[in-house]
């Protein structure tokens, strides 16, 4: 007769073997469950298909976390819903320039990082995992040109990262606003007066006057071609005489070129003549005038004949006067 089992020894042996099946996922699992992640929440306009608990979160291409919770909340005074995302990051993958782990695992420490990546222009967006899944992952990156939108939404007590659309919902918004835009352009009015403008123009072409008009223009097209037509035969003989004319123009021109340069030069020389002439009267001026000074000798013994003709003629009215003062003297 086999021995019956001890429930107590069962019990012991499956509570050992899901101790050890714990610690062997704790510890092989890369020990996640010790570490500490920075929690943020993300609130996303565009659908969240594809976007499941433990999807990527990465920054520039980097893994850096995953997704760890994704909700509804319905405001009850809007009746508007919201879909947070909540998302881990793991510190340990973030790192300094020295190479040391980020910190920030108190609520303000994380407030401060998520400020500060605010203020640098980090957004987050879904992107696609695979064509062929659909599904989606969190990216981070930074878009400066893009704005801060932010729900402001308190939930669960997390910092909030701002979100943009995705590219496919960009796409949509930009050709729903066209299509709007379109809409509000007042397109029947427009149909109807392009519609009454070819009628009109229809009536015109097909009206009698319309009619006399080609008529008489075509008439005038061929009067015209006449007329072109005789000005042409009559224009190829005066071109023919007015390049006769220039062509003996040409020639007199080159004649009286010839004849001009003798009498040119000769005009030259004649004027080179002339201002040496002009240079040696200037010279003879010069001189002239060096003579005519005051005080130059030849003024000076000219004014010495005048008193000596000065004095002959006082001593010629004496001698006229007493003819005797030459024999006895004075």
């Amino acid at each position: 007769m086999s021995k019956q089992a001890n429930p107590l020894a069962i019990g012991l042996f499956l509570t050992g073997a899901l101790t050890l099946l714990t610690m062997g996922v704790m510890i092989f699992g890369g020990g996640d469950y010790f570490k500490d992640k920075n929690r943020f929440v993300i609130f996303f306009d565009s659908a969240l298909n594809g976007l499941n608990v433990g999807a990527p979160v990465k920054l520039q291409g980097v893994q850096i976390g995953n997704v760890s919770e994704i909700s509804l909340v319905m405001e009850t005074d809007t009746d508007r819903i919201y879909k947070p995302v909540v998302i881990e990051i793991d510190p340990a993958l973030l790192r300094n320039t020295s190479g040391e782990e980020s910190h920030g695992h108190t609520k303000k420490q994380q407030q401060e990082a998520a400020q500060r990546m605010i203020e640098a222009g980090l957004k987050a967006r879904l992107e696609t995992q695979s064509l062929l899944t659909g599904l989606l992952y969190v990216d981070l990156n930074f878009y400066s040109d893009k704005p801060i939108n932010l729900v402001k939404l308190d939930y669960k007590n997390l910092p909030e990262l701002p979100s943009v659309p995705t590219t496919v919902d960009e796409i949509r918004n930009t050709a729903d606003e066209i299509i709007n835009r379109a809409k509000q352009l007042p397109v029947e009015e427009t149909l109807k007066n392009l519609s009454d403008t070819l009628t009109e123009i229809r009536n015109l072409l097909q009206s009698d006057n319309t009619k006399q008009s080609m008529t008489a223009l075509a008439k005038s097209l061929q009067e015209t071609q006449k007329l072109m037509a005789t000005l042409n035969r009559q224009t190829e003989p005066l071109l023919s005489n007015a390049n006769g004319a220039l062509t003996d123009t040409r020639a007199t021109l080159r004649d009286f070129n010839r004849e001009l340069l003798p009498v040119l030069r000769a005009a030259e020389q004649s004027l080179t003549a002339a201002t040496q002439v002009l240079q040696e009267s200037r010279h003879t001026l010069n001189a002239v005038e060096t003579l005519a000074d005051a005080d130059a000798p030849l003024n000076q013994a000219l004014l010495e004949v005048r008193n000596a003709s000065r004095s002959l003629k006082d001593l010629a009215e004496g001698l006229e006067r007493q003819p005797q003062a030459l024999i006895y003297g004075k």
